[in-house]
């Protein structure tokens, strides 16, 4: 078994990853998430927050997951969102085109339908389920389509993305923020794309989670006013020049926006934000940089745009963060179709005399003439040159129909105000993190399986076993010294960091018996009451259950043994080491509390026994 075999094999028997609707043969492209798959989950997904709602202040909104058809029409979801698709003549399995032909050339994103078949008969691609031939491909829109009421109702979507309830709520968070740039909202929650060829887990799901954030920022300033915070953090970045090398290299954020190498400040700060998330939560950094989107993978509207890819055993490097300036094209797409103007109104810090060409529609003369037309037409007026209003009769387009005003119902002129502001449409700064690569990231940048022998070596542990004769917890001796730790020649071990460890602590009366069980879940009741996230497990032998919560990550157990009711004292158990220390029952909710959250070194918690 490869790593990602193994990976998903633990996931699957410890209640962190299902497939969905197994009882029924299940469906590519769906997973469930167990008990511990969901708080781990739960848990990247709080630490996004306190990053980006409760450290940079952009408020979370919640908006519907499903969209009405205006709103994808206008972000060119409705007439661009589309993937190449390929069926064998022979089988009928469906493949994304551009899949097919990766292998043989480069650059294979960037072909369009027709170019892709020609391409698969050039070379002979065929079906790699039964060696069939390919039809041509065509576009396949990802959208999930649904109707909205009864009967025929209103076309609507499932949201391919959380990003455009932000945008249609502009005005809402404009007025919000007191119209002061920049500001920013965030959202996380599910949305739809209707795969193709879904084959690699929960990199590529129909159903997933999105955590984005949309920062609204002026367009003549996008320095950031706590740039300073990450200026000297160095980060492994893969720019455009570094890609036709084949070679990454390492960059202080403060140099890379002076050689503009990334595009400005704000920018800048938020490829390191993101990196500073991904490796609390347990990325590791040798295996994370920053990819620049290519020239011909760049979105037309944007100025730059950076992937954070980690690297995964079976997969290589795969996109989990995209970090774009997508410009103010958004805002202007919603503004065109809904015909409502989104700007921010920016005041000068002192009044400008400034001459401007207006244009002044009389509406008394257009009522009458153009009645429930008339604004339109004097919207359309507005937008005319000078030399288009001076001729005898103006023609102006409304709703594709050319009208003929009159001269005299319109007035023009250059003139000279004083103006305390201007309108501004913002451009957006867009953090999009797909969280179910990186909860799958964590995961297998968790795991590990190492020898066991090696690790006691390595931390200095006592002999063969966790304890020794005459040490505090004898009844090892007594009730399972065929369990002892080295009993096993391996162990798996998900090393999560206590940010995101979905057990922080786990209970563990050495033997099932009342005197020892009573003791053990006080102490559960004080963890509980410190919020910590805790379970208490006494089925089996002492080994088995710390081998158990070592492949679930739990960072500490605490045992429960005769000592302790004797002297008031436990055990803990640390993940990493396997090392124990004795702890006084008194404080010890405390005591735990500072391990995970405070940084305390292990050793300072206790006095030590088996190393």
């Amino acid at each position: 078994m490869d790593k990602y075999e193994q990976v998903i094999e633990l996931a699957k028997r410890r209640g962190f990853l299902w497939n969905s609707f197994e009882l029924y043969g299940g469906s590519r492209g769906f997973y469930d998430y167990g008990p511990l798959g969901s708080t781990l989950k739960r848990r990247i997904e709080q630490i996004w927050r306190e990053f980006y709602v409760i450290q940079e202040g952009h408020m979370e909104i919640e908006c519907p997951t499903i969209g009405i058809e205006d709103v994808f029409v206008a972000s060119g979801h409705v007439g661009g969102f589309s993937d190449p698709l390929c069926e064998c003549k022979k089988c009928g399995e469906a493949f994304r085109a551009d899949h097919l032909v990766e292998n043989v050339m480069d650059a294979a994103g960037t072909l369009n339908a027709e170019q892709l078949t020609q391409v698969i008969k050039e070379k002979g691609i065929t079906c790699p389920e039964c060696g069939g031939e390919f039809n041509d491909a065509y576009e396949f829109n990802l959208m999930f389509k649904t109707t909205i009421g009864p009967g025929t109702g209103r076309q609507g979507y499932l949201r391919p993305e959380t990003a455009q309830g932000m945008f249609v709520d502009f005005q809402r968070l404009s007025r919000f923020y007191r119209e002061k740039l920049p500001f920013g909202a965030v959202q996380i929650g599910k949305s739809y794309r209707n795969e193709i060829a879904p084959r690699q887990g929960v990199i590529r799901l129909r159903e997933f989670t999105q955590a984005e954030c949309e920062i609204f920022t002026d367009p003549r300033d996008k320095s950031h006013p706590n740039f300073e915070r990450f200026a000297d953090k160095e980060l492994t970045l893969y720019s455009q020049e570094a890609q036709e090398k084949g070679e990454p290299f390492r960059m202080t954020v403060r140099e890379a926006v002076e050689k503009g190498v990334i595009a400005h400040e704000f920018l800048g700060y938020n490829l390191a934000l993101t990196n500073e998330f991904l490796t609390k939560i347990g990325i590791d950094p040798a295996r994370l940089r920053f990819r620049q989107h290519l020239k011909d993978e760049m979105a037309h509207y944007a100025i730059d745009c950076w992937d954070a890819e980690i690297e995964m055993d079976r997969f290589g490097w795969v996109e989990t963060v995209g970090i774009a300036d997508r410009t103010d094209y958004d805002l202007n797409a919603h503004a065109k179709v809904s015909k409502t103007e989104l700007y921010v109104y920016v005041e000068y810090d002192e009044p400008k005399m400034v001459t401007r060409f207006t244009v002044k529609p009389n509406m008394g003369k257009l009522g009458p003439i153009f009645k429930g037309k008339a604004k339109a037409v004097s919207e359309a007026l507005k937008q005319l040159s000078e030399a288009e209003l001076s001729q005898a009769e103006i023609k102006v387009t409304v709703d594709g129909e050319e009208v003929s005003v009159s001269s005299d119902m319109v007035e023009f002129a250059e003139e000279t105000v004083k103006v305390s502001g201007e309108a501004v449409v913002p451009h957006v700064i867009e953090p999009s993190y797909g969280i179910d690569r990186i909860f799958y990231g964590t995961m297998e940048h968790a795991f590990e399986e190492e020898d066991v022998a090696a690790k006691e070596a390595d931390s200095g542990l006592k002999g063969a076993g966790e304890a020794k004769e005459g040490d505090s917890e004898t009844a090892v001796e007594t009730e399972g010294k065929a369990d002892a730790e080295t009993e096993e020649e391996t162990r798996l071990v998900m090393r999560f960091s206590s940010a995101v460890a979905p057990v922080q602590v786990a209970v563990l009366p050495l033997l099932t018996r009342k005197e020892l069980a009573d003791p053990a879940k006080e102490i559960l009741a004080k963890f509980r009451e410190k919020n910590l996230l805790v379970a208490y497990d006494d089925s089996g032998t002492i080994g088995r259950r710390y081998r158990r919560n070592d492949e679930i990550g739990t960072p500490y157990s605490v045992t429960v043994d005769y000592t302790t009711l004797e002297d008031k004292t436990v055990t803990i158990r640390d993940r990493d080491s396997m090392r124990q220390i004795r702890a006084p029952v008194e404080g010890i909710e405390d005591v735990l509390y500072e391990l995970i959250y405070r940084g305390r070194s292990f050793e300072s918690a206790g006095k030590p026994f088996n190393f």
